[in-house]
């Protein structure tokens, strides 16, 4: 499947800045929403894709700072260039602090904007893409059966076939069997692969 494309959101309550940003990106063909406020912005519908925010650290209503802290505390994972024509170091520390890609005070050139733009779509690129393994990843081991998913806990802490057995009352040999049919239900080449699915996926053993 081709990958959505990308978008670019950006909250100024300057219309001539927001003009201006908008005409350099759409000569770069780039797909762009404009909002004079946050409360604007959060009226809007999500775009499907990779996306970036440029925002402005003054705004009427919420201020940009504040909205970096609403959307942490949502914990909405979305890449933040804030731009400003009144900046100063401690706000920068706290944007940047906070996660922001850049802070650019006004008059900024166009290809810094450009440069932090394609590091925050690239950002969001990698964490979609980490999030969709991890989907993956989740369906395969929700696909188990109960005992495979116990035994693939067991496994990835360390614990040997014979032990496993006593544990569940099993023979070995039925461990072993178990342990061949996850794995390949896994799609894990090796034990090592499999634990490293197990960290992901935050397994920990019931207390029996």
């Amino acid at each position: 499947m081709p990958e959505e494309s990308p978008t670019v959101l950006v909250v100024d309550d300057d219309p001539q800045m927001r003009d201006s940003i908008g005409q350099l990106l759409r000569s770069l063909g780039m797909d762009l929403q404009l909002f004079a406020s946050v409360s604007d912005f959060l009226k809007s519908d999500k775009p499907d894709g990779p996306t970036c925010l440029v925002l402005d650290v003054r705004l009427p209503g919420r201020s940009g700072l504040e909205f970096q802290r609403d959307l942490a505390a949502a914990n909405r994972d979305l890449p933040i260039i804030f731009i400003t024509g009144h900046g100063d170091i401690p706000m920068s520390v706290q944007a940047m602090k906070g996660g922001a890609i850049e802070f650019l005070t006004k008059p900024f050139r166009d290809q810094d904007l450009l440069d932090a733009i394609e590091t925050g779509l690239a950002r969001d690129r990698a964490r979609r893409a980490n999030e969709k393994a991890l989907a993956s990843l989740r369906e395969r081991f929700e696909a188990l059966s109960p005992r495979e998913r116990e035994i693939m806990i067991q496994v990835t802490q360390g614990r040997l076939g014979k032990q496993i057995a006593g544990d569940f009352g099993l023979a070995e040999g039925t461990v072993k069997v178990h342990r061949s049919r996850l794995m390949r239900k896994m799609k894990a080449g090796s034990l090592p692969a499999l634990s490293r699915m197990a960290d992901k996926l935050k397994l920990a053993p019931e207390s029996r």
